[in-house]
């Protein structure tokens, strides 16, 4: 009866531990799948925005442009208007890496008054003629697709050069001196530079890439893709950072190769057919387009409509944004490119991805891994 006793119990005990073992496997399964599906809908982590301060010496306006126009040219001065946006970091390389630099802040505050535009601010704004509107309705009047945009108005209210996002200090000197005093002559901004650069005067060779087609160039043969126009010049350190550390991201190469991508040296004679079916040479067309800027991306839709064209320094995460907003056709629903790129970076990071604007290798990531989305 002993020895019978023992071993029930015994196997009571047996069984109340497997209970015990299966409950506490159980309990370490359940904690194991809420750990993956947490991680599957962590939201990644957002960086590469920076906060800037503007400096002092940027004029205090009550942001009425005839007023400001008069009130410079009485001191033989001209306006600009700097769009910006919170966090926008290459309106922090603007003030940081330019107007830090003496020559430049100098020359700014000698020849300009520089007025600032939130390009999503509620301020009232009276543009030149009288008409009223808030900054981001003007923002959007301008079809300011990039930050900073800068726009040199002459003493009779005339747009004299639109920058279209961040020029390095070099190309940003040139701007500066071409609109105090070149603009009104009858040469453009375009011509201006290549005197600067000296690139109309000697040869050299271009990056190639494999995704560019050869010629011959008739860009009026529609083959149902957006078409990408990359307008570039030999001895050029701008073109060589954007072929070495954009270009050669996997991220942005796999929406280049979708499109339609050549290059041209814009101050050659190569002939071209425009997509409007005009025969020129791609210095003239450059000249035509006020390509201004290389490396300039010129993109058309699929009929050879230009959408937007990237004519400044960009990262890879904005660059291969571009692409992207042409390819997806997303122009067509959403006119803002900052708004689309916006909502894209929020989709990337629900689907637990880190997004690094100003990174060039690691835009999109996972475990710091660089990764491609579909």
């Amino acid at each position: 009866m002993h020895d019978t006793g023992s071993k029930k119990l015994l196997l009571r005990y047996r069984n109340i531990l497997s209970l015990g073992g299966r409950l506490i496997l159980a309990s370490l399964l359940l904690a194991a799948i809420q750990v993956l599906v947490a991680d599957e809908h962590k939201i990644g982590s957002f960086s590469g925005a920076k906060l800037t301060t503007h400096p002092a010496w940027f004029k205090e306006s009550f942001l009425d442009f005839e007023e400001d126009i008069a009130e410079a040219a009485a001191q033989g001065k001209r306006l600009v208007l700097y769009v910006y946006q919170g966090g926008c970091p290459y309106c922090n390389a603007l003030v940081q890496h330019n107007f830090a630099q003496r020559d430049i802040a100098q020359t700014t505050q000698d020849y300009f008054d520089l007025v600032t535009i939130n390009m999503w601010g509620d301020r009232e704004v009276v543009q030149v003629g009288g008409q009223s509107f808030t900054e981001k309705t003007l923002a959007q009047a301008l079809r300011v697709q990039f930050t900073p945009t800068l726009l040199f108005f002459n003493e009779a209210g005339k747009v004299v050069l639109r920058v279209n996002g961040y020029y390095p200090p070099d190309v940003f000197r040139a701007a500066l001196e071409y609109a105090h005093t070149h603009s009104d002559q009858s040469g453009s901004f375009n011509e201006f530079m290549a005197i600067q650069s000296g690139s109309n005067a000697e040869s050299g060779t271009l990056h190639s890439e494999v995704f560019f087609v050869p010629p011959p160039f008739d860009l009026s043969a529609r083959d149902g893709r957006p078409l990408a126009v990359f307008f570039e010049q030999s001895r050029c350190l701008e073109c060589d950072t954007f072929h070495q550390k954009v270009l050669a991201q996997p991220i942005v190469r796999s929406q280049i190769e979708k499109m339609t991508a050549l290059q041209l040296d814009l101050w050659s004679d190569t002939p071209i057919v425009t997509p409007d079916g005009r025969s020129t040479t791609a210095r003239v067309w450059a000249a035509e387009l006020g390509v201004g800027f290389a490396p300039t991306v010129v993109l058309f839709d699929a009929l050879g409509e230009e959408v937007v064209r990237l004519e400044a320094v960009f990262q890879t995460f904005h660059t291969q944004g571009i692409f992207r907003y042409v390819l997806e056709r997303a122009y067509e629903q959403q006119p803002s490119f900052q708004r689309y790129l916006s909502v894209y970076a929020d989709h990337l990071r629900e689907q637990g991805y880190d997004v690094d604007i100003w990174s060039y290798d690691r835009p999109v990531s996972r475990d710091g891994i660089a990764i491609v989305p579909d």
